[in-house]
């Protein structure tokens, strides 16, 4: 499965059959990611896919140096699982 970063549209996305799952974050402030929302299509849930999303936008984050604040409950677990991240949480 391929991520798509767009970041004209703020989001990191995936095709999925004839759905799309994606994620969506701001930039409340030039050095800061709020990442905002995640959805995958009910077929293609408990597979992975919220997790590639999430890692996709956090390594994003980590290379272009932004913090990031998880709105998105999805994120915010994803952290707590994975503490190389934690260094850009705030």
């Amino acid at each position: 499965m391929d991520i798509i970063h767009d970041p004209d549209d703020f989001r990191f996305y995936a095709e999925i059959a004839s759905e799309e799952a994606e994620l969506t974050y701001s930039y409340p402030e030039e050095t800061v990611m709020d990442i905002d929302y995640t959805f995958v299509p009910e077929p293609a849930r408990n597979k992975g896919i919220a997790d590639q999303l999430v890692k996709a936008a956090l390594d994003f984050a980590q290379e272009n140096n932004l913090q990031v604040i998880p709105s998105c409950p999805v994120v915010e677990a994803y952290v707590k699982r994975h503490p190389e991240y934690q260094d850009i949480v705030i």
